[in-house]
């Protein structure tokens, strides 16, 4: 009975998506947080209104993945958001998990 415990805990792990694995500490670790909040405005957007914008459009992971990474201007108001240092896949990962909020 453990075995398949621990076998079904080891499934899931591998199972869930990417942006389960992210968190703010990750947002933290890539400095997203010294503009942005989860649910305050600070320099940038909340990352809940950045989610509830997005909502419902089928590309938003894409794009929020390549604001990240290349950076934007002009979505938000005149404050621009700088390219982040980031790999492809936290770039992933990150805008998936905004999208969660």
């Amino acid at each position: 009975m453990q075995s398949i415990r621990i076998l079904i805990a080891a499934a899931a792990c591998v199972l869930l998506p990417a942006a389960a694995h992210a968190n703010p500490e990750l947002a933290a670790s890539k400095a997203c947080m010294a503009c942005h909040s989860v649910d305050k405005k600070l320099v940038g957007p909340a990352f809940k209104d950045v989610a509830a914008k997005y909502k419902g459009n089928k590309d938003a992971a894409a794009q929020l993945s390549a604001s990240i990474l290349k950076g934007s201007s002009g979505k938000w108001g005149p404050v621009p958001m700088p390219a982040n240092r980031v790999t492809d896949a936290e770039a992933d990962t990150l805008a998936k998990w905004v999208l969660t909020l």
